[in-house]
């Protein structure tokens, strides 16, 4: 009786299902002008062929076709824009558990000249520890599931850990520069304002706001090789409007990264300068939102002065077989670094546009 049960079953499946394919198959036939004879052939060999597949098979196959092709990537910034960042100083090898130790000087003695006043005199330097702690950077967690590992027709999970990298890689440069920007306008780290053309909203950048950069650094008695240039988008466009010898060497070297040596500055183009009140001219903080009266800095620095370490870096990962409600794997990263001046004093500088209030 069973047995008779399910065949009948069965046969009545088989039915409804040609019936079915046969109605549908006619109807889309009709829609799309071919005859509805066409269409009822069709409707039962589509139908045949998604039952004959594996369970999931179909599923996985629509999956795989939306995301088969070339990979759309976010944009990244050229690695040879960021030639500047490459120039500064690597200590990675005296990083002890994330902390960096150096040694602050005390300064240098006082130097008689034709002294004829015995006996001299006693200048002690001291010297202090200066131990400094790296940022630390962490990428919100990614969920790869295992019906997109096993649907994907590229590798997923290896696309997710390459985008932690890249994501890690931008956020340490910005606040890299960030950090080597000065505060505020001092004697000793100035912040220079724009003096070119009403563009309407700010004064454009030019050639003579580049030698007043050259001028502040020599008050500083900053070393002439090894001046450092970044500029943002605006002041680089600005120059190219105005400069044409600037425009005429405006080419980036694939190697460096470096657009030309211009006023003694090596210049580098990077869109991830900090940002400054127009008015105080003092940095906003990093991650601090900008407003209508803030203003994108070029920054300059000295390589001498300037460090960089890295320190660990850490993978973590969770496994989709302990999580059963969502069946997902979990990905992030924390990196260990940090980028900064050795002194605050007579090594940087930055410029921003002088913002045109409308009457």
């Amino acid at each position: 009786m069973k047995l008779f049960k399910s065949v009948f079953l069965a046969i009545a499946a088989f039915v409804a299902s040609v019936a079915f394919n046969s109605v549908a198959g006619a109807a889309l036939a009709s829609v799309a002008g071919f005859s509805p004879a066409v269409g009822i052939i069709g409707g039962n060999v589509a139908g045949f062929l998604l039952n004959a597949l594996p369970k999931g098979c179909a599923c996985a196959t629509v999956f795989t076709e939306v995301w088969t092709g070339e990979m759309v990537k976010a944009f990244r910034t050229a690695a040879e824009s960021l030639g500047w960042y490459d120039r500064i100083k690597s200590y990675d090898q005296y990083v002890d558990n994330d902390v960096i130790h150096f040694t602050e000087l005390g300064g240098d003695p006082e130097v008689l000249v034709n002294n004829t006043t015995y006996p001299l005199g006693i200048e002690t330097l001291t010297d202090a520890d200066k131990p400094i702690s790296l940022d630390h950077f962490d990428t919100t967690a990614t969920p790869v599931t295992d019906d997109e590992l096993h649907a994907c027709s590229y590798d997923k999970m290896a696309s997710v850990q390459e985008r932690h990298r890249e994501a890690l890689k931008e956020k340490v440069r910005q606040k890299a520069i960030h950090a080597i920007a000065p505060a505020e306008n001092k004697t000793e780290s100035p912040v220079l304002l724009t003096t070119g053309a009403d563009d309407g909203t700010r004064k454009k950048f030019i050639a003579a706001d580049l030698l007043a950069l050259k001028k502040s650094f020599d008050k500083m008695r900053v070393p002439k090789k090894d001046r450092v240039l970044v500029m943002c988008s605006d002041h680089i466009n600005d120059l190219l409007e105005t400069e044409q010898k600037f425009k005429d060497h405006y080419n980036i070297n694939q190697t460096e990264g470096k657009i030309c040596r211009l006023y003694g500055f090596d210049i580098y183009e990077y869109d991830g300068t900090p940002h400054y009140n127009a008015t105080t001219k003092k940095k906003l903080a990093w991650g601090a939102a900008t407003a209508d009266t803030d203003m994108q800095a070029s920054v300059a620095f000295y390589v001498g002065r300037m460090m960089k370490a890295n320190g660990s870096v850490q993978f973590y990962y969770s496994e989709a077989s302990k999580d059963p409600l969502y069946h997902r794997n979990l990905v992030n990263f924390r990196k260990w670094g940090i980028c900064l001046p050795l002194s605050d004093k007579n090594c940087t500088a930055a410029i921003i546009s002088e913002k045109v209030t409308k009457a």
